[in-house]
């Protein structure tokens, strides 16, 4: 029964050929499986961080007072606006109140309301950092509540801190919190004792806004 289903090949077909046929088979297949293996690996949606803290002020979005984070590390180094980078520490956005909130693009209006002034800390390094506040610019001469707010970004986003003040005016300077980090960027203290950084750093006179 089984010879009888064997059948004599089309004429001009021989082994040679089907060697040849099934060679190029495989280099296609090795080809198509070498092209998988060397491209980049990609994160299903995973971003590098780029911040491990983010402190962040806000503030009334009508309201047209400047408001301005301070931050010190425990080296002494001092970030605000006349210093946008200092450490590790790097000033993200610099809100001025109203000015600066309206662009135009493709001659239409857009208004950006939300005034908010952030700070991130791109690495860890131990030692207490001082969050203060300074009440830059008051030109109705009103209190204003500031809202303060900081996370911890890795591994996963936890608030370690939120807390409010009320600015008197302009030249109000106050400390929001003081956290100390330990060597793994863990926050192991909190305090709320006030330390004026912007007179101590600033005795020989600072610059003024643009």
């Amino acid at each position: 029964m089984i010879g009888a289903k064997l059948q004599a090949p089309p004429e001009g077909q021989d082994a040679f050929t089907d060697i040849l046929f099934n060679a190029l088979l495989g280099f296609a297949f090795m080809f198509a499986l070498a092209f998988m293996l060397i491209r980049p690996d990609i994160s299903e949606g995973k971003i590098a961080p780029k911040a491990e803290f983010l402190i962040t002020a806000t503030w009334g979005d009508t309201r047209p007072d400047d408001v301005d984070l301070i931050v010190e590390d425990g080296a002494g180094n001092l970030v605000w606006f006349d210093r946008r980078q200092a450490g590790l520490m790097h000033l993200d956005r610099d809100d001025r109140g109203l000015l600066g909130d309206v662009i135009t693009i493709n001659g239409e209006r857009i208004i950006n309301h939300v005034n908010q002034e952030i700070v991130s800390l791109r690495g860890v390094a131990a030692g207490e950092y001082v969050v203060n506040l300074l009440h830059y610019k008051a030109p109705h001469q009103k209190p204003i509540a500031v809202q303060v707010k900081i996370e911890k970004l890795n591994p996963h986003v936890q608030i370690i801190y939120v807390g409010k003040a009320v600015l008197q005016g302009a030249g109000d300077e106050q400390t929001l919190v003081r956290f100390h980090l330990d060597d793994k960027g863990d926050v192991v203290r909190l305090s709320t004792r006030q330390k004026d950084l912007l007179r101590a750093h600033t005795s020989g006179g600072g610059e003024s806004k643009p």
